[in-house]
């Protein structure tokens, strides 16, 4: 999970790079950077906007995009510690234009409605990430496995009702940094209607704790793709070990693997980590697992 050794690491690399998203924003770039997320070969036309979603807690404002036309799996994708933003709205579009119904939420509703960094970043810089770690991390500590397991249900529920989802099909499920964890949440807590989950520079995936996500791997049945950081297999190396261990006793077919150069971070095009290179590898096994789970 996204802590102060992360931050330090994240401030390590971003010091290491010659250019940087910094350099592009004094450029007048920040914007056109933040946008260069590949399109979809084939892309399908998309609609895209804000929905309110009911939970049992309240009502959570997501982005929900899908294609145009037609019915099509659904994809509930979680962002990391600082929250629903134009990265991941970017992400999910891009999804959609892949053939997904893609809801991308904010976990933070109950306290946070709209984003935690300021509207308009395209790129959290090691100043920006300081500044609002405090209180990203102070959100995230009002979540627990219930909630994330209570929201995921309601998640399921609204996309199951929605003209441009196919309920025939299954679900899948993307998590990034802390919401990594949910993936194994969601899929544990309905494997009949999860397909797929896809955890991404994941923390706490493995610990002492008996709600440890790890541990929850016997009750999935659906395929599995975990994407570790670098840095977070050198502050814990046995976690990559355990969960092969877990997924293979479970006889769960699971990708895991320790992406190499990645930092904690890597995937969402704001990070000051953001590697484009092993971003677009892990997009191309996401759609693999979809492609492969969601009938």
């Amino acid at each position: 999970m996204c802590d102060e050794q992360t931050i330090k690491d994240s401030e390590q690399y971003h010091q290491a790079v010659t250019t940087t998203r910094r350099t592009f924003g004094k450029a007048g770039l920040g914007l056109a950077v933040a946008m260069m997320l590949p399109v979809a070969s084939q892309a399908q036309e998309v609609n895209e906007g804000q929905v309110m979603v009911e939970t049992p807690d309240g009502m959570a404002d997501c982005y929900f995009v899908h294609p145009s036309q037609g019915r099509h799996a659904a994809v509930i994708m979680w962002p990391d510690i600082f929250g629903i933003r134009e990265a991941y709205r970017q992400m999910g579009k891009r999804l959609a234009q892949s053939g997904y119904s893609v809801l991308v939420v904010n976990p933070y509703y109950r306290t946070q409605p709209g984003q935690v960094v300021p509207q308009g970043t395209t790129y959290i810089d090691p100043d920006l990430r300081s500044k609002v770690f405090p209180a990203a991390r102070a959100l995230a500590g009002t979540l627990s496995p219930q909630t994330c397991v209570t929201d995921g249900r309601a998640f399921v529920r609204f996309l199951d009702q929605q003209a441009c989802v196919e309920p025939k099909r299954k679900i899948g499920t993307a998590g990034y940094c802390m919401t990594g964890s949910y993936t194994f949440r969601l899929a544990a807590d309905m494997p009949d209607r999860i397909g797929a989950g896809a955890s991404f520079h994941g923390g706490q995936l493995v610990t002492e704790a008996e709600t440890s996500p790890h541990r929850l791997v016997p009750a999935i049945k659906a395929g599995f793709l975990v994407a570790i950081a670098e840095n977070d297999d050198a502050h814990q190396p046995e976690a990559k070990t355990v969960l092969r261990q877990v997924f293979d006793s479970a006889g769960v077919d699971a990708e895991i693997e320790v992406y190499e150069g990645a930092q904690h971070g890597w995937c969402p095009p704001d990070s000051a980590v953001y590697n484009e290179a092993q971003a677009e590898r892990a997009w191309s096994r996401l759609l693999a697992l979809f492609e492969q789970r969601l009938v």
